[in-house]
Order: C-alpha cells, then sequence, then structure tokens
C-alpha cells in the first residue's frame, strides 16, 4: 500500500477538494500518511490569493526536495497556485513532477500512471468542471458529523484584486440532482451539517431536476428536506447576489444558521468602486438590515482589506464607520497584497506597508471588540450545540453553536453526532463553555 499526503493551503474548497483528491486515489492503492516524511506521494493543494501563501508554498518545495534526495517521493503541486503559475513551478523548482489546477484533480490517477511509465513532468490546468464533478468518485467518506459540498466554482465577477477568475475560471453551478444525490450520501454515512461551497456561491444557477434553473435559495429548500441533515450553511457570498428570495429563506429555513459570511472588503465607495465591487457602503448597510429583518438572530461576518490602492486616510475611517454601523460578530482582514494580472497590482498609489500595518491594527482592534461583545452576549443563553468530537477532558465533547464557536460540555461524550440544547455558563478566549440544558435534554433528530 503506497502512502498519500495531502498538505492543504486556503479556504473551504480546497479543504473539500483536498477530500476529494484523497477518495480519487484510494482506489489505486493510496493510503493517508500522517506526515509527508513517510508518504510516497505528496500533494500541496495550494492558495494564490496572497502572496504569503504562494511563498509558503515555494518553501513547503524546498523542504521536500531534501526528502526527494534520499528517497523516491513524487510531488504535485495542485490548487490555484497551480493553475496561475503552471509552467513556472517546474521552472522554478524541478523537483515538482506534477502540476494540476483545481479543475483538473480528477485526472491524478493517469497524470502519477504517466510519470510512472515515462518520467518527466506532468502538467494540466484546463478549466473542464463539468468533466471534474462527472469524473469524481461517487462514494465519498466523511470522516466526521460535518462536510463541505461544492456547488458552485468560479466566478464573473472579477474583482480588480482577485486572481480567482483567473485560477477557477467563469461560474459553473452544478445541477441541483447533483448536489442532492451527494447530500444524501453524506447524510447517510452520519454528516449533520453541510456547508454549501462556492467562490460566489450565491451566484448558484444550476439546472433543477425541473429543467428549470434553480437559485440558491431553491437548493437550500430541496436539501433542507433530506432526513438526518439539520444544518446547513453556505459560504462565500458577494453582496450583488443576494437575492430577496435568499434573504427570505434565512427567516424561512431553520436548518440554515443564523451565520452568514458576506464580504464588503472596504467602507468606502470610492474604494469599492476601483476594486469593481458593484455595490456601495450604504447599499450594504440596508442588506444587512432586510437580512436582519428576515432573521433576527443572525450574526454577521465579513471580510476586509486594508491598504487598497489609492486607499486615503478618509477612505479608512469610511471602512471602520461601515464595522460600527453593521457591527460583526466575526470577520477576516488583510493588507492588500498586489497579485500579478491583476487590474490592481498595476495601479498608481500603493500605500506604503507601514501605512497598511497601521490601519490593520486599528481595524482589528474594532473587529475583535466587537466579536468580544458577541460572545459575551452569549453566556446565559441556552444554544443548540451540534457535537462534532471529544474533548480535552474525561468525558468532554466539543461542538459548534448556530453562530460557528466551539462549545466545551462536560459529560456529553456519548452525544457525538446529536444535537442539544446548552446553557452557555462561561466564556473563554477562543471557546464556550456550557453544560447540558436540564429541561430539554432530548437529541433533536438522532
Amino acid at each position: 500500500m503506497k502512502k498519500l499526503f495531502i498538505k492543504t493551503y486556503g479556504c473551504q474548497m480546497n479543504v473539500y477538494d483536498s477530500a476529494r483528491m484523497a477518495e480519487l486515489l484510494a482506489p489505486i492503492g493510496y493510503a493517508p500518511a500522517e506526515t509527508a516524511d513517510e508518504a510516497d506521494v505528496v500533494i500541496l493543494n495550494t492558495c494564490h490569493i496572497r502572496e504569503k501563501a504562494s511563498a509558503k508554498v515555494y518553501s513547503e518545495l524546498g523542504r521536500l526536495k531534501k526528502i526527494k534526495d534520499e528517497r523516491p517521493l513524487t510531488i504535485a503541486v495542485a490548487g490555484c497556485t497551480a493553475q496561475a503559475e503552471g509552467a513556472e513551478i517546474v521552472a522554478r523548482a524541478p523537483q515538482v513532477d506534477i502540476v494540476v489546477g483545481p479543475q483538473s484533480y480528477h485526472r491524478l490517477p493517469e497524470m502519477l500512471a504517466r510519470i510512472a511509465r515515462s518520467g518527466g513532468h506532468a502538467l494540466e490546468t484546463d478549466f473542464p468542471a463539468l468533466e471534474k464533478f462527472d469524473a469524481l468518485p461517487k462514494d465519498s467518506s466523511p470522516s466526521g458529523v460535518t462536510a463541505f459540498l461544492t456547488v458552485q466554482e468560479g466566478c464573473d465577477r472579477f474583482c480588480t484584486f482577485c486572481v480567482v477568475p483567473y485560477t477557477r475560471g467563469s461560474e459553473y453551478s452544478r445541477p441541483v440532482i447533483q448536489i442532492e444525490d451527494e447530500a444524501r450520501r453524506l447524510a447517510a454515512r452520519g454528516v449533520r451539517e453541510v456547508t454549501l461551497l462556492g467562490q460566489n456561491v450565491n451566484a448558484y444557477n444550476g439546472e433543477g431536476p425541473d429543467g428549470r434553473v434553480w437559485s440558491l435559495a431553491r437548493l437550500l429548500h430541496r436539501l433542507s428536506r433530506i432526513d438526518g441533515l439539520a444544518r446547513l450553511r453556505y459560504t462565500t457570498s458577494h453582496p450583488r447576489d443576494m437575492g430577496e428570495d435568499l434573504i427570505a429563506a434565512h427567516g424561512e429555513l431553520a436548518a440554515l444558521m443564523p451565520y452568514l459570511h458576506l464580504p464588503v472588503q472596504s467602507g468606502s465607495d470610492a474604494i469599492l468602486a476601483a476594486m469593481n465591487r458593484q455595490h456601495t457602503a450604504d447599499g450594504y448597510r440596508r442588506l444587512a438590515e432586510r437580512i436582519r429583518a428576515a432573521r433576527p438572530d443572525i450574526a454577521l461576518s465579513s471580510d476586509f482589506i486594508v491598504g487598497f490602492p489609492g486607499e486615503s486616510d478618509r477612505d479608512f475611517e469610511a471602512t471602520l464607520a461601515l464595522v460600527r454601523d453593521v457591527n460583526f460578530a466575526g470577520a477576516f482582514s488583510f493588507k492588500y497584497s498586489r497579485r500579478p494580472g491583476t487590474p490592481a497590482a498595476a495601479a498608481r498609489k500603493q500605500i506604503p506597508n507601514d501605512v497598511k500595518d497601521a490601519r490593520l491594527g486599528a481595524l482589528n482592534d474594532l473587529l475583535l471588540a466587537q466579536q468580544e461583545a458577541f460572545k459575551r452576549a452569549c453566556a446565559g443563553r441556552t444554544l443548540d450545540v451540534l457535537f462534532e468530537k471529544p474533548g480535552r477532558r474525561a468525558g468532554q465533547a466539543v461542538g459548534r453553536s448556530p453562530y460557528l464557536q466551539a462549545v466545551h460540555v462536560d459529560g456529553a461524550a456519548h452525544l457525538i453526532g446529536s444535537i442539544r440544547r446548552v446553557a452557555i455558563d462561561a466564556v473563554c478566549p477562543n471557546s464556550l463553555e456550557g453544560s447540558l440544558a436540564p429541561d430539554r435534554e432530548r437529541m433533536l433528530a438522532h
């Protein structure tokens, strides 16, 4: 039995893709390895969103070269860096045997066989999304009670800072029946919560069983009727594609969790225009209000970029103002990173790094204060918790609240895979602590 090690960088979609690659190679004799040191094949499933992510890949390739110098090892680079840099990866790191883009990894068995027969390098960076999903194994085997499920890939928005349209291609939505079949298989194997994935997931417009185009909202309604599937989430969204039916679904579907990641990137209309975001700051504020009207207990998270080319002090203050107005339960914030081939990379008025650092620090201080306030507000509440795994202490279990917070509960190890009402007793730095609610100890849909 050969050993396979996959190191994953970046987003949840890469996590999904890595799992599918492992499933794809298992039937031809590849078992999981714990580390690269014990593997026969190492796959680096890469991200290209920021310069730092790509630098980490080349650093890891240097370490893998030392292993390969001492024994046989096949090295593959997959994902968005593979798509963006292609043959350049082999030129810079000739120890790499395979370069495969995110839409071509279903060809990995063939590529491994090819280099085993004739040596050399194998390079595949096409965009056959339909072919990929048709070729992937149908019998997926999740290892827990939560799972990712890709429903849409690519993006047609062309934000000026983003490489996704160039690395993942144009938008493609999987057919409803294909998604539903995969969700039913996951539920049959004990998955209780599914997160629907897409680079622009709320732009989903797949073919429905009636032959018509279905929206994400209609897909969510369909999936919510699957026995055993108690929770649904989706990520990542674009404000321009948050349709009224999707907003309404948050109030109509109990299975749709009240935690929505809705990137805004900036609070300045001038910067939003330069980013080609196709929405305004006030438009985002009004959208947040409509979502909260539909689902009053919903919590919002977002993405922010500071130091975008041309961002003035006034522009940055507008971002802080938006954060204060909307109030976020979670956020990811980054300094602008120039990505080759994107329009913003060639823009004038690049912001000095020390200014970016100062702005990121100020933004993070505000966001962290809001996140802490949201966490503290959970103390004393009773929340539904999906228990996922054992905790550190004997008999303890760790689960997730509807807001994706980790919750530790003693005496709950036997409840993994079930949803229970938990009284939140304490707020910890990175989690919540609770106890099983005495008045409602029955399992929900177990």
